[in-house]
């Protein structure tokens, strides 16, 4: 955008010469004055002037060193969480054609935290989309050590993948700490601790506050960018770059409140990062260690956010809720939902849409018996539908609670298993009395 004057006339030239230079005579003696208003305070400070006789003299000051407490809580939470973060290296197998030999080479990235150690194993949390496709993982640890790890399991819908490695990489360090991310405020401090742009930049500390406590973002599977689900993370301004995926997001106590995962690159936006809330890393991370896979709760339905319904078509009193697309499950079908049926709560808590449905399924076992209330046209109506399990991505078996998800669906594939459990341990629940 320009900015345009129009040029003045000669006299009015003039006149403005004069107060040009009436302005610089002004701000002279307002300079003058101010030193002289000054200088005696500065004499004073330096010993005082000798008016009593003679030339006067002056005390020559003397520089004083200052010394500066740097010991802040951001570099406190880095020294104590620093040894816990590691950046992950995905390797994948090339093939040349002429040469009909096979190589491996580093394809990505990433950052990764240590979050529980069980016999001799320790175990690191990342996210999926960095070691997606790998057929090789390393991992590098502060001293610039490389180890390779083993991936437990992976689970694509909440983004998330669990590594380990032999435990005697981290003696004499502690599992990094999480904080319960239900008692997190809208701005707190929030500190990120990553691998941004490759190893060069290992060890890359950035801070700012939480700006958002529960955004919805979709969870996106990486080669074909495919939605897969809506997930409720914590938005912060701390600088989120690529290479931090898989990061921690800490609070002013060094506890993780969240795992970075995402950002938004749009032109004209900076400052929105995105980490996966530290209540859902703890659920997933555990199921995975436990079993190679994480667990999701399905009511076994296809729907949509109602905000993509034009209006009129489901001729219901209300503008929110889920749009029931098609009935997938038995257990569904059973209790009496419908396509065309709207899905308002879930055990009396509203659900305005997609996200909100899933948020009300995590909380839940499969199994269990669930109250949904629906609107069917004007009519409300509450159904108990019985929970069932989301069938693994990788299985290509039928599963009665299957659903695609496509649309802004309710997706029901959630997990796959890369890893088994802990070698036929059976390991103790990682998180038992968290942080607060």
């Amino acid at each position: 955008m320009g900015y345009y004057r129009s040029k003045p006339s000669e006299n009015i030239a003039k006149r403005e010469t004069w107060k040009w230079a009436a302005t610089v005579v002004l701000s002279a003696l307002i300079g003058a004055g101010a030193t002289l208003a000054v200088t005696p305070l500065v004499a004073e400070h330096n010993g005082g002037v000798n008016t009593t006789g003679g030339s006067a003299t002056t005390t020559t000051p003397v520089a004083q060193s200052v010394n500066v407490n740097v010991n802040s809580d951001i570099t406190k939470v880095v020294k104590q969480v620093e040894p816990d973060v590691v950046a992950v290296v995905n390797y994948t197998t090339t093939s040349d054609f002429f040469n009909q030999q096979s190589q491996t080479q580093e394809s990505d990235i990433g950052s990764g935290v240590y979050f529980y150690k069980n016999g001799n194993n320790a175990y690191i949390v990342t996210n999926n989309h960095v070691v997606e496709g790998g057929t090789k993982v390393d991992i590098v640890l502060q001293s610039n050590k490389r180890v390779q790890a083993t991936v437990v399991g992976t689970d694509p819908y909440t983004d998330l993948a669990v590594l380990k490695v032999p435990v005697s990489n981290f003696q004499s360090v502690q599992p990094i700490q999480f904080a319960n991310s239900d008692n997190i405020q809208v701005g707190e401090p929030a500190i990120a601790i990553g691998t941004p742009m490759g190893l060069d930049f290992a060890d890359t500390v950035t801070s700012g506050i939480v700006s958002g406590s529960q955004r919805t973002m979709p969870v996106e599977e990486p080669t074909s960018e495919q939605t897969l689900d809506y997930q409720s993370v914590i938005q912060t301004d701390a600088a989120i770059n690529p290479g931090n995926s898989g990061g921690p997001l800490l609070n002013a106590s060094g506890q993780m409140i969240g795992i970075n995962s995402s950002k938004i690159v749009e032109q004209d936006f900076e400052g929105m990062g995105f980490a996966i809330p530290s209540n859902e890393v703890r659920q997933i991370t555990s199921e995975i260690i436990q079993t190679g896979h994480a667990v999701h709760p399905s009511i076994g339905i296809e729907g949509y956010d109602m905000s993509e319904i034009p209006e009129g078509y489901a001729n219901v009193p209300v503008n929110y809720g889920v749009y029931v697309s098609s009935v997938t499950s038995a257990n569904a079908k059973n209790a009496g939902l419908k396509a065309g049926d709207v899905i308002i709560a879930i055990n009396g808590t509203e659900v305005q849409g997609i996200a909100d449905l899933r948020t009300a399924l995590f909380k839940l076992q499969p199994g269990q018996t669930v109250k949904v209330t629906v609107y069917r046209g004007d009519t409300k109506k509450t159904l108990d539908v019985k929970v069932g399990q989301q069938q693994s991505i990788n299985d290509t078996g039928n599963s009665s609670d299957s659903s695609s998800g496509q649309g802004g669906g309710v997706p029901n594939s959630y997990g796959s298993g890369s890893g088994s459990g802990d070698d036929g341990q059976d390991p103790l629940d990682p998180f038992s009395g968290f942080g607060d």
